[in-house]
């Protein structure tokens, strides 16, 4: 009789946990192989430094016919980097579709299949997305305000890095777009959806900051000074202006409705099913 052969059991190998650097290089190789990505930074870069250069050099040749009083609130350093507030639309756009463009073709499951630890897979995305919105914030920043620059001096409205606060709100504009970027990301995260994430976006951005222009008295003010572009851009603003909080105080105000974004969006990608 024969004895009937017995194996073992196979052996179930350990999963290992994916380093932290493994994810981070894993989002960058996504990030930097789809096109849009290049096309997205360098429009980016375009319209903040085109547009900038066009309305300083408007100012630099009607200054003559400008009211007293705007000439007397006049901030050669944050008008010299006015397209940025056009250019922070499209760096949001990329904060949005980081997110959303995962969802959309699906490929969300198969990357929590490979990182199941979701806050750090988050954590990565967050950290690679924000390293080339900083460098092209910084970018478009710096080559706005020295473009800017090349128009004033024609009416010595100039001013140079060196002088009190220009550094400071030059490199503050670069890190406002980098932290406009991170809310879009968040927005992305809690809508799951580009064209609705992006039409909130723009209406926190831009709608919102035009029905406050309409509200009057001292507590119209207040109001503007609160919501988030004019909190903030206060971080690019040098000269003395009663309608922007102090630059610290604005990028306090911003980071508390970005973690207003942040939080509930975590929460959600934790507990929903990709």
């Amino acid at each position: 009789m024969r004895t009937p052969l017995v194996t073992a059991p196979a052996k179930t190998l350990p999963r290992r946990r994916p380093a932290f650097r493994h994810m981070v290089a894993s989002e960058w190789v996504k990030l930097r192989s789809v096109r849009s990505t290049y096309w997205t930074v360098l429009a980016c870069i375009a319209v903040s430094v085109g547009l900038s250069g066009l309305l300083s050099l408007a100012v630099a040749t009607s200054w003559d016919e400008l009211p007293e009083r705007d000439r007397a609130l006049f901030d050669p350093t944050s008008y010299a980097m006015a397209g940025t507030n056009i250019g922070l639309l499209v760096l949001a756009a990329l904060g949005v579709l980081t997110m959303t463009s995962e969802y959309a073709t699906g490929t969300i499951r198969a990357s929590l299949t490979a990182v199941p630890d979701r806050s750090r897979f988050l954590a990565a995305k967050a950290l690679v997305l924000c390293a080339v919105a900083f460098t092209a914030g910084q970018v478009s920043a710096f080559a706005s305000f020295l473009l800017g620059q090349v128009f004033f001096a024609a009416r010595d409205l100039d001013v140079s890095l060196g002088e009190e606060g220009v550094l400071r709100a030059v490199a503050g504009c670069g890190l406002y777009l980098t932290l406009v970027t991170l809310l879009a990301f968040g927005v992305g995260i809690l809508l799951r959806h580009t064209a609705a994430a992006l039409t909130l976006i723009v209406g926190v951005m831009f709608v919102v900051p035009l029905i406050a222009a309409f509200l009057p008295g001292e507590w119209g003010l207040a109001v503007r000074r609160l919501i988030p572009s004019q909190a903030g851009s206060a971080v690019t603003v040098v000269a003395p202006n009663d309608t922007y909080l102090s630059p610290p105080a604005g990028l306090l105000v911003f980071c508390c409705y970005l973690a207003a974004v942040l939080v509930p969006a975590h929460l959600r990608f934790l507990r929903h099913d990709a």
